[in-house]
């Protein structure tokens, strides 16, 4: 379908911001926080990012679909956005693994989208006045679809890890035979890892697999005693939507659990436990999402460029007391990006180490966390 033969679609804005185009992917109406992504590459895996679950999510490279999708990399079983919004829609991709066209994926899982947007123009006002909720609407006159937005809940105080988490228990690649990938050390028994799955994706899971760990994935709000029970030799707090502050249950598990097992949080993960410690969290004015983020350490000096994807942070002054200390920080905001504890095996980063499609330079984030816990197992 042309773009001249196309729906009308309108993407308005809580300040009474209002955008025209076409529409692509579902008819209808979607509600969401209109937020930005700075990756050039990665769009059906940041659509399927369980991170990403309640928002809208705006492309700011302006050419999207040029490669197509396919069934391979999904980060999750579906997308979780509630919408997408693109300047231009490839609509012939061209790519050896594309399996179908990124407007066929939309209509697939009835994701709302619209297309012709000057995302340059959008991404300015959420850089200046910062994220706010939104929608985008075949259906509604720009009045209509403002007054809709009006109506929405407060989306901050929403428990979207709920929504997104595994419903029970699992062993994560049960039927997958180690390779030469694995790493060379011998044990009368692999590392048993617990994921908590707070709004895991895909990645993690393989780069703990490909570490030679046992990998089980337990719902978010998995207590402490239940955790334990699987007698784990590392547990990990994954990435995950929305606000931590939100998540009690889990904050008053990895509280109970520090001091009892190593532990790894990513991301949402590192919020989760900088609370649990008795730090505080705090929404950052546009977030960050894209995969060319700065990251210092600063005890090293060295920079990496890095995958985010997060609208919180630590609040690194609230840190005192709670046995953590700040070890990176973000080169364009000064933000916390890793912490660890001065007398426990419990450390953090902000960023996502294992990113697909993205920088390389954190990878190790997962060898060193499972070498720990492989001392700990031939102590």
């Amino acid at each position: 379908m042309t773009a001249a033969r196309r729906a009308h679609a309108f993407l308005a804005l809580q300040d009474g911001t209002v955008f025209e185009g076409v529409s692509i992917g579902a008819p209808g109406r979607t509600l969401g926080e209109v937020v930005f992504s700075t990756s050039m590459t990665g769009y059906q895996e940041m659509t399927t990012d369980p991170s990403y679950r309640g928002q809208i999510l705006t492309f700011t490279y302006p050419l999207i679909g040029n490669y197509g999708t396919n069934d391979e990399d999904f980060e999750a079983d579906r997308p979780h956005v509630r919408g997408v919004v693109m300047k231009e829609l490839c609509e012939v991709p061209s790519n050896f693994r594309s399996q179908s066209a990124a407007e066929d994926y939309l209509r697939r899982w009835g994701i709302v989208g619209i297309a012709g947007v000057d995302t340059r123009a959008l991404t300015r006002k959420l850089r200046g006045y910062g994220v706010m909720m939104g929608g985008i609407s075949t259906q509604d006159s720009p009045a209509e679809l403002l007054a809709c937005i009006a109506g929405a809940p407060d989306y901050s105080q929403i428990d979207f890890v709920r929504e997104v988490t595994t419903p029970s228990p699992y062993q994560w690649g049960a039927d997958w035979q180690p390779g030469a990938s694995q790493t060379t050390i011998a044990f009368e028994r692999l590392p048993r890892i617990a994921v908590l799955d707070l709004g895991v994706r895909r990645n993690p899971l393989r780069c703990l697999l490909r570490l030679g760990c046992e990998v089980m994935v337990l719902p978010a709000g998995s207590t402490a005693d239940e955790v334990l029970a699987i007698k784990p030799d590392g547990v990990v707090l994954s990435p995950g939507p929305g606000n931590p502050e939100v998540i009690t249950y889990a904050i008053e598990a990895t509280q109970a659990l520090m001091g009892r097992v190593p532990i790894l949080g990513v991301c949402f993960g590192q919020q989760i436990l900088a609370l649990a410690a008795g730090g505080k969290t705090y929404k950052l004015k546009f977030g960050h999402r894209g995969a060319n983020h700065p990251v210092k350490d600063l005890r090293t000096g060295q920079v990496f460029i890095t995958a985010q994807n997060h609208g919180f942070a630590v609040d690194g002054g609230s840190l005192a007391g709670t046995g953590f200390s700040v070890t990176q920080v973000s080169l364009n905001d000064d933000t916390v990006e890793a912490m660890e504890h001065e007398r426990l095996p419990v450390w953090s980063v902000q960023y996502h180490p294992e990113a697909t499609p993205g920088p390389l330079d954190t990878q190790t984030v997962f060898t060193r966390f499972v070498d720990q816990v492989k001392e700990r197992m031939q102590a």
